[in-house]
């Protein structure tokens, strides 16, 4: 398995908006994305990056891998 990239917030959010999800709101500091009957939470806490687990989770959740991942960053 490849390792996950350290990647901040922002450019997960916009990563995954290339991906086909659509943003349906913000509530505090976490970001929620949908495609189809999947629905993403991201925590975008300003200057920190995004913990290796969560975005492992995050990935499994949007049926993506890191390869997919990098492609679209």
């Amino acid at each position: 398995m490849p390792k996950l990239p350290q990647v901040r917030p922002d450019r997960l959010r916009r990563a995954l908006l290339r991906a086909g999800f659509v943003e349906i709101r913000q509530s505090g500091s976490h970001v929620f994305l949908r495609r189809g009957t999947v629905t993403l939470n991201i925590p975008a806490h300003e200057g920190r990056d995004i913990k290796t687990g969560t975005l492992a989770a995050i990935l499994k959740a949007a049926g993506m891998t890191a390869d997919q991942l990098r492609d679209l960053l």
